[in-house]
């Protein structure tokens, strides 16, 4: 009796339709108010139905932060029937970095009824797993890009997420978009990355384009600012130099771009 009662469960658990993020998880109590202001700027329900997921799918995303802005987002959504998984910083990392992923396990701790079922990996290129091998439905990177291809430490960030991932899983990467006319290595201190060179170093690594949005371009942004793309909100570098200049610019113009693992 106990054995079909168990099947009966798991059939229906099975059966349940499938959810997906509506304009409820924007207001959701927990969300940080410096979070919530981004949101016209970041679109993420647009972002994740554009990739795909859904409630039971197993998410990676990397570099969560302490700031948790998708973590916020995707963790209680994936809670009963997915799996949400933060791979953030390793030992290695600098002291800043460390102190902010402290600042991450303390905030999981402190909700366990949000973030109680999240698991917490470390990431630094290629040298850790950041999920069982094949396990991940998602890898999910925001604005990172940039720095790995600085750092050369792309091909290595690529491998992992290659290997954590399923056959036919997706990777999403946003990342601020650097102007068609000038070559990447002339803009890479300003933060920004063309998309023909991410596409081009994304599939040489075993993946395959499957689409590419537009919900987070900003034609406004012209890509020549002082201070590269910290200039603009949220980082403001500037401080109060031309501050409603940069505020009416908005965000930077950002590539949305889906990929499959081969």
């Amino acid at each position: 009796m106990n054995l079909r009662l168990l099947l009966v469960a798991f059939m229906a658990a099975a059966c349940a339709p499938v959810q997906t993020l509506d304009e409820s998880v924007l207001a959701a109590p927990h969300r940080t108010a410096s979070n919530v202001a981004r949101d016209g700027y970041r679109h993420p329900l647009e972002v994740i139905a554009f990739f795909g997921v859904r409630d039971h799918s197993t998410v990676v995303e990397i570099l969560p932060g302490s700031a948790g802005y998708y973590m916020e987002i995707l963790a209680p959504f994936l809670r009963e029937r997915g799996r949400y998984i933060a791979a953030n910083r390793d030992r290695t990392a600098a002291p800043q970095y460390l102190a902010d992923h402290q600042k991450l396990l303390a905030r999981l701790s402190a909700e366990p009824a949000l973030y109680g079922r999240v698991l917490v990996t470390q990431f630094n290129a290629d040298r850790h797993e950041i999920a069982p091998p094949g396990s991940a439905d998602f890898v999910l990177t925001f604005r990172n890009l940039h720095n790995w291809i600085e750092r050369n430490e792309i091909e290595g960030a690529l491998r992992a997420f290659h290997k954590a991932l399923k056959p036919g899983g997706v990777l999403g990467v946003v990342d601020h978009r650097a102007r068609g006319d000038l070559p990447q290595a002339a803009q890479m201190k300003s933060g920004y990355v063309r998309q023909d060179v991410a596409v081009a170093l994304i599939e040489k690594a075993g993946f395959r384009l499957a689409g590419a949005s537009e919900v987070n371009a900003n034609p406004k942004d012209t890509k020549d600012h002082p201070a590269g793309v910290w200039t603009l909100p949220p980082t403001y570098r500037l401080k109060e130099k031309d501050r409603a200049k940069y505020a009416a610019i908005g965000e930077s113009d950002r590539f949305t771009l889906k990929f499959v693992k081969r």
